[in-house]
């Protein structure tokens, strides 16, 4: 095998795709700084229990881990940025009244989350901390649209569930981790004869409500039927107003629901939401609310918000067309020299073509061309 094949799932970047990329990730910055979004920037690394501290299993099992030469502590590569961005806001920002965060940088996976995925995914997200009213949801809900709107996504659905639903069908019900993670795999499936056998011993309630579920996806009106066959517990009935009432201020988005859906890392603790589009073979944006994100960090503060993997977004896109440029001579001349930087100040491309290469093609599109006339440099259309 040769010394620079790249592990499995892992790639370069070539020219094209990394411009669409990049821009893209401006242009995700940018949207969320109009919404009064900060830029923050966590690091790669951190000691481990800070970087999995409640985050939970599946987070633990694709997270990287490796030893600290200069303290002999486990350190963990990021497999996602949100809990180091609930960290940042419990201890180093500590403010009182509501904060808005965004991040974009590279996390590392052990695994896939697909068989064409990557497992270095470019993750962008935006986090509002500080407020327990569902105008949060609801600003996190249209941050991840608009960011999907400037990514020229066209026609995407949005899909919605409310992790309280499930939690308050299982109040009371003694389960261990490893059968909760095998319940939750179950109801993502939608497989009732596996809920069926993994819940036999639950109360009559919390089992018809769990086998109910696998059949409670569809449109809004899984939400009255919703109302009409799980129990009447407070949780579920709160859980079920959210949902219609973030759906309903959804304009022109088209919406569903998927109340077994649990995919996601375990800290939602109230209404998530996925967002798909055309070409994506999965979620291309998932997010909603985890209030508890921050708890172990001293400080349990409202939280709401969203990520996506701008690589994978890039992916379903049409690819942007070369940038266009201008060509220019090599010549050891002061006066090129001077008009070149004058139209890169202007904030032209220019290109040098260098003596021997005046036939190759590369990642611009150069379509004027930069000639002498009269003494004078100036730019003409090829």
């Amino acid at each position: 095998m040769s010394a620079w094949v790249l592990p499995d799932h892992i790639a370069d970047v070539l020219p094209s795709e990394a411009r669409h990329i990049e821009e893209l990730r401006r242009d995700l910055l940018d949207a969320a700084r109009s919404y009064g979004y900060e830029l923050v920037m966590p690091p790669l690394l951190e000691h481990l229990e800070s970087l999995l501290s409640g985050s939970g299993e599946s987070l633990d099992l694709q997270t990287f881990k490796l030893v600290d030469q200069l303290s002999g502590r486990m350190l963990g590569l990021r497999a996602d940025s949100t809990p180091q961005v609930a960290r940042i806001d419990a201890h180093l920002l500590n403010r009182q009244g509501v904060t808005r965060l965004c991040y974009c940088g590279s996390v590392l996976h052990t695994r896939p989350g697909s068989p064409h995925a990557t497992r270095e995914p470019l993750q962008f997200g935006a986090e509002i901390y500080g407020h327990a009213g569902l105008e949060a949801d609801l600003e996190a809900l249209l941050l991840a649209l608009e960011c999907l709107k400037v990514s020229q996504v066209k026609d995407p659905s949005v899909d919605m569930a409310d992790a309280r639903i499930v939690k308050a069908l299982l109040e009371g019900v003694p389960l261990a981790a490893a059968a909760l993670a095998q319940l939750h795999a179950a109801l993502a499936a939608k497989d009732s004869s596996e809920l069926a056998v993994l819940t036999r011993n639950f109360p009559v309630a919390a089992r018809q409500g769990l086998l109910a579920l696998v059949q409670l996806y569809g449109d809004e009106k899984i939400l009255v039927e919703a109302q009409r066959v799980l129990p009447a517990l407070p949780a579920v009935r709160e859980a079920l107003r959210s949902l219609k009432w973030l759906a309903s201020r959804l304009d022109n988005a088209r919406v569903s629901f998927d109340l077994a859906d649990l995919r996601g890392y375990a800290y939602y603790t109230g209404a998530r939401f996925s967002i798909y589009a055309e070409g994506a073979s999965d979620a291309l944006v998932r997010g909603g609310r985890y209030d508890e994100v921050g708890a172990v960090f001293g400080r349990n503060r409202p939280a709401a918000g969203f990520s996506l993997d701008v690589k994978a977004l890039v992916g379903v896109l049409t690819p942007r067309p070369l940038r266009a440029a201008i060509r220019a001579p090599w010549r050891d001349l002061a006066e090129l020299r001077t008009a070149i930087a004058a139209l890169r100040s202007q904030g032209e491309t220019v290109v040098c073509v260098l003596p021997g290469h005046e036939s190759e093609v590369d990642e611009f599109h150069c379509d004027r061309e930069l000639l002498e006339r009269a003494g004078q440099w100036v730019v003409q259309a090829v």
